[in-house]
């Protein structure tokens, strides 16, 4: 089942905040992933630089992305003066309504640029809609939903590669993904899966009994 998304239109630009770069990351399939999407895809250099606080821990997240980097697979870039001015916006103020300096680059960088920001926290989401409602933005849920990727995959390796992104980087997965996502794990992985919702969780766990009684 494909699910239209504002990532099937090929002329978008996507820039993808560290949440969607970790999701990609650590399924191991980035590679695949990235070269399906027919799209560009540009990651800011402050998401660079928090990803390379993790190698110290272990993570190898900034040297798979360097590699898709070098590989001319995805972009780096530096905010220009206009991007600036949104970071600043973004990052300065009361708690609830500015962001960590990754979400906050990614959607400066996707004004300046005119392009599509990848973010996954409720809070980016909701300071994107109040701040800069004609601003379309996506998930990391968007990418493994899109038609290309589903194509280079296959269904059995999508399905792992998902159920990876959501129990090694706790993928969060919005409202609209749910049924998908569950459709495509089963529900025995989608109750066992901590990072979806508990209601999530509870009816993937009641539908089997519900089916083996009907």
């Amino acid at each position: 089942m494909h699910l239209s998304s504002i990532l099937d239109d090929p002329d978008s630009i996507f820039v993808v905040d560290t949440s969607a770069v970790i999701s990609m990351t650590v399924c191991g399939r980035a590679t695949q992933i990235v070269s399906a999407v027919p799209n560009r895809i540009i990651v800011s250099n402050v998401v660079i630089s928090e990803l390379e606080t993790g190698r110290g821990k272990g993570y190898t997240n900034a040297e798979q992305l360097h590699q898709l980097i070098e590989s001319d697979l995805m972009e780096a870039i530096t905010m220009g003066s206009v991007a600036e001015k949104h970071f600043e916006e973004l990052i300065v103020g009361s708690a609830r309504n500015t962001l960590d300096d990754g979400e906050a680059a990614t959607i400066a960088s996707a004004l300046e640029i005119g392009g599509v920001p990848l973010i996954d926290e409720r809070k980016a989401r909701r300071i994107c809609e109040e701040k800069y409602p004609n601003l379309s933005y996506g998930c990391s849920v968007d990418i493994f939903a899109h038609r290309e990727v589903g194509k280079m995959l296959g269904k059995a390796d999508l399905m792992q590669a998902v159920l990876s992104a959501l129990k090694q980087s706790n993928m969060r997965v919005p409202p609209e993904y749910q049924d998908w996502v569950v459709n495509l794990i089963g529900h025995k992985n989608a109750s066992e899966c901590k990072s979806l919702p508990n209601s999530v969780r509870q009816r993937a766990n009641v539908a089997p009994k519900l089916m083996s009684e009907s």
